[in-house]
C-alpha cells in the first residue's frame, strides 16, 4: 500500500462520515478539482485503503430484534478456515473473527428472537465439524458505533 498523504487523509475524513457526499462537496471542503477527489479516491479504494460502500440498514427494521456474539472454541486452532467456510452458508452471521484468548473464533450473529438464535446456535453453529463448544452473548444494546480516527502523524 502507497502512503497516504494530507489530501487523502482529508478525503477520507469526510467520506467516512458521510459516503454519500457528492464529490463536488467534497472537493470544496478539500479544495481541489472534484476530478482530483474521483482520482484520489479510485486510488484509495485500488490500493485497498477503502475496502466497500454502501448503506447501513438497521437490523431491527428487518424483524432482527436480536443480536449476539457466540465464542467458538474449536477441536483445533487450523480448522478455522473449514469453519469460516460453513459459517458463510448461515446469512445471520454477519461477523467472524479469529481470536486469540479464551475463544478460537468470534462470531456477530442476528436473529429474529430467542427461538430463532437457539435453532442458529444448537442446530447449525454447533453443528460444524470442528467446533467444541459455544459461549452465547447476547448484547441488549448496541451503546455507541463509530469509525476509526484518521492518524495525522
Amino acid at each position: 500500500m502507497e502512503k497516504i498523504d494530507t489530501l487523502d487523509k482529508k478525503i477520507l475524513e469526510i467520506v467516512m462520515k458521510n459516503a454519500r457526499i457528492p464529490s463536488k462537496d467534497v472537493a470544496q471542503q478539500c479544495g481541489v478539482s472534484r476530478a482530483a477527489i474521483h482520482q484520489r479516491l479510485q486510488n484509495l479504494i485500488d490500493s485497498g485503503v477503502i475496502t466497500g460502500s454502501g448503506y447501513t440498514v438497521n437490523p431491527k427494521t428487518l424483524g432482527y430484534s436480536t443480536c449476539t456474539f457466540i465464542g467458538l472454541t474449536l477441536v483445533r486452532g487450523s480448522m478455522y478456515r473449514q469453519v469460516v467456510a460453513e459459517l458463510e452458508r448461515i446469512p445471520e452471521v454477519v461477523e467472524c473473527h479469529f481470536t486469540t484468548g479464551q475463544y478460537t473464533m468470534m462470531v456477530k450473529v442476528y436473529a429474529r428472537d430467542n427461538e430463532h438464535l437457539m435453532h442458529l446456535v444448537n442446530d447449525l453453529i454447533q453443528h460444524i465439524d470442528g467446533v467444541a463448544a459455544t459461549e452465547t452473548l447476547i448484547s441488549l444494546e448496541q451503546s455507541m458505533a463509530r469509525v476509526l480516527p484518521i492518524p495525522w502523524d
